[in-house]
């Protein structure tokens, strides 16, 4: 039996109007890793100190710990399934939101976004978490994450600390 994740897609113009995307758009199955969290987009928000977002955002959004990544990385839960990754601002990191998408083939992914023009700011690259990814930012100056789950590794296998996977 095959799997398949569907997702309804917003689009928000600059102007504040939206239109929604009737149909649904199937993503291809992709392999479940514990060391990601299972969303297909997920944001990622820079703070200054990781522990006042983790309890400031708990305490007020009413989102919990999914795994916490020393004092520079956390992802929480966002109620049934959705995810947000707060990252440690730093310099080579500012306040400004990326959003990180998990696909299928990430590799695919980065030649299509070279072809297209996309300016790269990190090539793919595999890491111990067991995902493989890449960084790009597009024409107006967005970061985006993509990624691709290579790979289901437990958190304690490098250093994370899982609380409600």
């Amino acid at each position: 039996m095959s799997r398949h994740n569907f997702t309804h897609v917003i689009l928000i113009s600059s102007e504040g109007g939206f239109s929604s995307f009737a149909g649904f758009v199937m993503i291809r199955a992709m392999l479940s890793n514990r060391s990601m969290a299972r969303s297909i987009v997920i944001p990622e928000l820079a703070y200054p100190d990781i522990g006042s977002a983790i309890d400031w955002l708990c305490k007020a959004f009413g989102f919990t710990l999914r795994i916490r990544m020393g004092n520079h990385r956390a992802q929480l839960n966002v109620g049934d399934g959705g995810a947000v990754v707060l990252i440690e601002e730093s310099a080579g990191v500012s306040l400004r939101t990326a959003v990180m998408v998990r696909v299928p083939d990430v590799n695919a992914h980065y030649e299509r976004v070279k072809r297209s023009g996309g300016k790269i700011l990190r090539e793919p690259a595999d890491y111990p978490y067991g995902e493989r990814q890449y960084n790009v930012e597009d024409f107006a100056g967005h970061r985006w994450c993509f990624s691709q789950s290579i790979a289901d590794v437990d958190p304690r296998e490098w250093g994370g600390t899982p609380a409600e996977l």
